[in-house]
């Protein structure tokens, strides 16, 4: 089932905003953060060129908000090492998809941006 049309528009407009403000338009030749919807799921990753091919970008997935719809509240889950999905423990899933952006923001504790 995929995110209610409402939801989607809201977060992709709070998630533009965001990723143009953590990589603003003078660097994205070196760094761009971007996101992408599957489902109920939305995944922020960032994306830099290859050293030794700079024409090709990789993309290093950051984080992962997950839309329950019965409950209506979000929650967020972080990558390990292996790009697998694990639930973030030190906020509770919260209807405001903002308490979670700005959790990924602030890194308390250094899992997100490092």
């Amino acid at each position: 089932m995929a995110l209610p049309e409402l939801v989607r528009l809201a977060v992709e407009k709070r998630l533009s905003r965001y990723c143009l403000k953590k990589a603003p338009v003078h660097v994205m030749d070196r760094f761009k953060v971007g996101f992408r919807f599957r489902g109920n799921n939305v995944t922020l990753y960032e994306s830099r060129p290859y050293f030794d091919a700079p024409d090709q970008w990789t993309e290093i997935v950051v984080a992962q908000f997950r839309f329950n719809p019965e409950s209506a509240l979000w929650a967020l889950y972080y990558p390990d090492r292996n790009s697998r999905w694990h639930l973030y423990v030190d906020l509770d899933p919260s209807r405001k998809f903002d308490n979670l952006l700005q959790e990924v923001d602030s890194d308390p504790t250094g899992i997100f941006w490092g």
